[in-house]
């Protein structure tokens, strides 16, 4: 079986194996490489429906030759569980946290929401999600109100009275929700505009499609939320 890196031609078959939909087990069969090297490789550059392999290939080489920090920086390894690669974690760790920041997350409270949704505890302090982040607590503090005003956090004391955060299936419901009455806001200002610039002129019109369209997509989403948690009840802590 090889070792060493990865060449530029196995990631070159590693993204054809994706394209054709192949499992990352058979991959790894074809280029005779650990199954979890492919994962890590596939998770740690883009997942894989955003895996490049020229892109793959410079990302390492830069990572190859960046010098070490003397105290590294990014999230703090959790120690293994339940027979876990921790690598591979790590990587799909980062490549959850990139998609949350592509959809208009700032990065450390995609970072906070990963490890709230990653960590088998259910809930984390923010000394310990400053400490896994190796951020500041005011970084995790500003991280916290922003996705509370988001709807994605809700605030918990446990048994010593001490302030847990948590993303639970609830919060989701209450993510929608508050995104349809944004909407909502959204449609109601836009109607305010036909008003203002007259409902035969063209910019009324635009305007009055905006509220239309708006409106439809809000109360589905807010209809579609709420089906959603009668047919899968309530979020249950494992």
């Amino acid at each position: 079986m090889p070792g060493g890196r990865l060449t530029q031609r196995e990631r070159q078959q590693i993204a054809q194996g994706l394209a054709d939909d192949l499992a990352y087990a058979e991959i790894a069969r074809r280029l005779d490489r650990p199954t979890s090297t492919i994962t890590r490789e596939v998770m740690r550059n883009g997942g894989p429906t955003g895996y490049r392999a020229d892109a793959a290939h410079r990302a390492t080489e830069r990572r190859a030759h960046r010098s070490k920090p003397a105290a590294p920086a990014g999230p703090v390894p959790v120690p293994s569980a339940h027979g876990r690669d921790p690598d591979v974690v790590r990587a799909y760790e980062e490549s959850f946290t990139a998609l949350l920041q592509q959809q208009g997350l700032p990065r450390i409270a995609a970072q906070v929401l990963t490890c709230l949704f990653t960590t088998d505890a259910g809930s984390l302090t923010a000394a310990e999600l400053a400490g896994r982040l190796r951020v500041s607590p005011a970084s995790v503090s500003k991280a916290i109100t922003f996705l509370e005003s988001q709807g994605l956090v809700v605030r918990r004391r446990d048994e010593g009275r001490r302030e847990r955060y948590v993303a639970d299936n609830d919060v989701w419901y209450q993510s929608m929700v508050a995104t349809a009455r944004a909407n909502a806001q959204l449609a109601e200002t836009a109607r305010q505009g036909v008003g203002v610039l007259g409902r035969d002129t063209p910019a009324g019109v635009r305007l009055e499609n905006i509220a239309r369209f708006v409106d439809f997509v809000s109360e589905s989403i807010a209809r579609a939320a709420e089906q959603a948690r009668q047919v899968l009840g309530p979020s249950r802590e494992p």
